[in-house]
């Protein structure tokens, strides 16, 4: 199959953008600004997964909604990527080849991310340039659980087969140097978190530099969406089980 003309790639590199998470960047510094007006960002809170409608069942199908209505942009990559001698699964790296090896990379980046998340973000509270966050909010449903995990692996899926394996494809194709697409991938990454705080944009960018140049290195994006989503889960879940017992978010 011939190559696309580079003028056709970047406007699809823009479009898929535009879709999703370039747009998330674009409204996040937006946000940003917004709450830079009321006042100190220490003095502030972001709630990251909030309750969208009073009715248990009316919130459950929002719920829901949002998380596979965010789904249709990776569904839209592995379209555009398809078609070729190899999968768009495997051309990602999005397959569980070594399963235990894949596990095991992982669960090893998201104990080397989970504890300088930690850091950067008592570091960003110290300084008074992060919001204070509420990772759930959700009431307590037979339903909350399960959509925490869900919204968890979308946020995983969405991010890394967009931000850090479609983007590496495309921009590859553009030319771009490694080091220009790593930086490009983990300032991306760092943007659509700014309506956090400072604090949340630094952390990112490094999280960013440590995915990008894991696939450079493996060229395997399945690892990185294990490892996001335990983050996730552990700050979602751990939350929403923790958060009350000891009077935060109840």
């Amino acid at each position: 199959m011939p190559s696309m003309p580079k003028r056709l790639v970047t406007a699809e590199v823009l479009i898929v953008l535009g879709l999703s998470l370039g747009q998330s960047g674009v409204y996040s510094v937006v946000r940003l600004i917004e709450k830079l007006s009321r006042g100190p960002l220490s003095g502030q809170t972001t709630t990251l997964n909030p309750v969208l409608n009073e009715s248990p069942y009316l919130d459950l199908t929002y719920q829901l909604l949002g998380i596979g209505f965010a789904l249709v942009p990776v569904a839209l990559v592995l379209l555009l990527l398809s078609g070729q001698s190899t999968s768009a699964l495997r051309r990602l790296g999005l397959t569980f080849d070594g399963p235990l090896r894949t596990i095991g990379f992982g669960v090893g980046l998201a104990a080397i991310i989970g504890v300088g998340t930690l850091g950067v973000y008592a570091g960003g509270r110290a300084l008074g340039i992060t919001t204070a966050l509420v990772p759930a909010a959700l009431d307590d449903y037979w339903w909350t659980i399960p959509v925490l995990v869900l919204s968890a692996v979308r946020h995983a899926v969405l991010e890394e087969v967009i931000v850090v394996g479609y983007l590496f494809i495309r921009l590859r194709q553009l030319g771009w140097s490694t080091p220009l697409i790593i930086l490009t991938s983990s300032v991306l990454r760092g943007s659509y978190h700014l309506y956090q705080g400072i604090g949340p944009f630094i952390g990112n960018v490094l999280m960013g530099v440590l995915f990008a140049y894991f696939y450079t290195r493996t060229r395997r994006v399945m690892p990185l969406v294990i490892a996001h989503a335990l983050i996730d889960i552990t700050g979602f879940v751990g939350f929403a089980l923790i958060g009350p017992a000891i009077g935060i978010g109840a």
